[in-house]
């Protein structure tokens, strides 16, 4: 019988290729719990087995705006190539796993999308504080 090492939440995806960047894939993403156990992950309907995986990465990372610790960690199977979200605080993720996995340090690019939701939102208030400045003069 195996045993749960450790539950959290997370955002899932899957998705093939690099997904470690704002945007759509991580909007539409699953939430769910995430449970660690000492031979498989589980979220949600997903499992993925120990012996299943060709290749883990954890990306750890810090958000642009608040600096807010983060992990996205990527498991590779024959059939699927898995993307989880996860936050940074508490000590699960820096210690020793349960599976192989490369470590690796960097920042969370921006994708396009991201970049024109930003800039529509920066316009958006600019534009609502300039017309409440305006009404009021």
């Amino acid at each position: 019988m195996s045993s749960l090492l450790h539950e959290c939440m997370t955002k899932a995806t899957i998705a093939e290729g690099d997904q470690r960047k704002y945007g759509p894939s991580w909007v539409t993403a699953r939430r769910a719990s995430l449970k660690v156990f000492d031979d498989r992950l589980e979220c949600g309907d997903w499992r993925v087995d120990y012996h299943e995986i060709k290749n883990a990465v954890l990306y750890s990372f810090r958000t642009i705006f608040l600096r807010v610790p983060g992990y996205i960690l990527t498991i590779e199977t024959d059939a699927r190539t898995y993307h989880f979200g996860l936050n940074g605080w508490g000590q699960f993720w820096n210690g020793s796993l349960p599976f192989q996995a490369k470590r690796e340090k960097g920042k969370l690019r921006l994708s396009v999308v991201s970049i024109i939701a930003r800039v529509v939102l920066v316009v958006s208030i600019g534009y609502l504080l300039w017309q409440l400045l305006t009404d009021r003069s």
